[in-house]
Parts: structure tokens; sequence; C-alpha cells
């Protein structure tokens, strides 16, 4: 995340320093509507975390899928191609309607750099640790620099000193709502790599970590997302913690960028050179998951004006089709 230059950096320090964010670059080793509340839960247990587990929700209100209908989202993919094809850059795209279990994708399993985005997944996972009991909250990740350090979004570039102790609840916020990059990779470090990787895997995730690098697509982007709603039925206290930091980012640009500014949009941006990205949960009267990565972008404030309106294609289409 680099845009904005000293903007950024103002609205940075305006945050409150309890809210943490974080980002990676390319190698990651270098549905309440309006209403989402927070509640803030402790657990006691502190085990050390030594592998993956995830734990299967028995709720089907948002996991059913159903293919795409010709009539039903023909008009609205052709919109979005008569736009994109004018527009500089590649583009994956994926959409849910959460109510129907209808998808569409248009270039949905093409590779593309994750960015921040990868901070999803990341967090999510540390909830979900920490509601097996294996973590805690007030754990803490102690600063090394040598290997913690990145620059880019956050604050902790600019206050962190080695020996520093942050406490997981920090790093999840801060890596969220500022997308901190350096708490990001506390987080990385204290939950594993490969422990992340096998979670995501158990998202649906099928592009993960390639080589090693920070790529992604549009499906499993989405997936991840919904994944998000799907903690917040099984542990809603957790889970509206994870959707109101998503809400309440700093970088609004994207997805809610051209919208109705009433409608929550739980989402995560995310940018490196020619990449920019965006993917949430926009929750109208008939929620939808949108993800909308792009590649080979000029310009990322353009690129992120040019995500703003095929997320405003999609609102419009979505909020005016017939029930």
């Amino acid at each position: 995340m680099k845009r904005l230059g000293a903007l950024r950096i103002l609205l940075v320090i305006l945050i409150p320093f309890s809210f943490t964010s974080c980002g990676l670059a390319n190698d990651m080793t270098s549905v309440a509507n309006k209403n989402i509340t927070v509640k803030d839960k402790d657990t006691t247990k502190t085990n050390s975390v030594t592998s993956v587990t995830s734990e299967k929700t028995d709720s089907d209100k948002i996991v059913k899928e159903k293919p795409v209908s010709d009539v039903q989202y023909s008009q609205l993919i052709k919109q979005i191609n008569d736009y994109t094809k004018t527009q500089p850059g590649f583009y994956g795209i994926y959409f849910k309607d959460l109510d129907s279990g209808a998808i569409f994708s248009i270039n949905g399993k093409e590779p593309i750099t994750a960015a921040s985005l990868v901070k999803v997944p990341a967090v999510l996972y540390l909830n979900t640790l920490i509601d097996q009991g294996k973590l805690n909250w007030n754990d803490t990740v102690a600063y090394d620099s040598d290997v913690d350090y990145q620059s880019g979004a956050g604050t902790l570039q600019f206050s962190a000193h080695d020996g520093d102790e942050y406490s997981l609840r920090t790093l999840a916020n801060l890596s969220i709502t500022v997308s901190d990059n350096i708490a990001c990779r506390m987080i990385l470090r204290k939950v594993g790599k490969y422990n992340l990787a096998n979670f995501m895997r158990s998202l649906g995730g099928e592009t993960v970590f390639p080589d090693g690098w920070n790529i992604t697509t549009a499906e499993d982007m989405g997936k991840y997302v919904e994944a998000v709603l799907k903690f917040n039925e099984k542990n809603p206290e957790m889970g509206q913690q994870i959707l109101y930091d998503m809400a309440n980012s700093i970088y609004n640009v994207g997805l809610n960028g051209k919208i109705d500014k009433s409608v929550t949009v739980s989402h995560k941006e995310g940018d490196v050179t020619g990449v920019a990205n965006d993917a949430g949960i926009v929750f109208t009267e008939h929620p939808y998951v949108l993800v909308v990565l792009t590649k080979n972008v000029d310009d990322i404030d353009r690129g992120f004006e040019r995500i703003a309106e095929i997320s405003r294609i999609v609102y419009d289409y979505h909020n005016n089709e017939p029930a």
C-alpha cells in the first residue's frame, strides 16, 4: 500500500495507536448489515501453535453456490466487460450473491499478486487459532527489525523498536485498519507461513503462495472473504470484530468509492507496483461478495478509480434487478 503519499501518512497518524494493519511485499517471507457491533472477548488458553487445524461449520446459509444464470447476470457481465476493455490493465473479478448463492467470475482463476489482501486470511487464521484456544489475544510478539521490518503501509515502521512487544489483538487490528506491513509479518512469524498456507487451502484456496510468492486469484479471495462471514456465524463476537475492522479501514477508494456511503462495506484494499486490488462484502439489503484484482495497472490511484467504477456497475445492477 503505497499510494497517496503525505496524505496517507497523515491519515495513519490520525488513527489511534491501538489499531494496526499489515501489508506484504511479493514474497511472504521478505450478515448484520449496517449495524456491525463489536465486543471484546479474550480467551484464556495459551497453547503454542504447532500445525494448522480448521473446524467446519454446519451452517449452509451462505455457502451454497448455484451456477450463474445467463438471463440473470449476462447483462451485468457485458457491462463490466464493455467497461474494462476500454481501460488499461488486466482484471480478475469474482461475484457471489449471498442470498441466492449465484456466482460469476471474469478471469477468476488468473494468478495475480495479492498484495495486502493476504492479510484477510492471515487475520482470519489468527482468530481461528484463538477461537480454538491455541492462542490468546493478550499473547505478545516482540519486534525484530531483522525479520519484521517492511516499509510501505502502517505505523510500526515509524514507532517500533527492537524488543518492543505487541499483543495479538493490536497486531490484528493494525493489519486490517491501516494495513500495517510489519504487524502482518509479526503475525505470520507467530502462526507460521506453512500453517497459514494449509489453512487457506482448507478454505478452498487453489493458488496459495506458488513458489513462495504472494499470489492469489479472484475466486480464491472470494472464498477467504466469505470465510470471514462463516466464522462470524460460528463466533459472532470475534467475527464482528473482523468485519468492523474491515469496514473501518483508512483505505476506502475501491469497492465503496462510488456507491451509497450509507452502505457498509467490509473490505480490504491492497496494492504494489502495477497492482491494485480490493475484496469484500457489500452489505446491501441483498448482500454480496465482490473481488476485483488487477495487474499491469498504469497508475495505482487510477487503478482504484476503475475498481470503484466496476463496483458501482455491480451495485447499480444488483439493486435494480428484478426480484
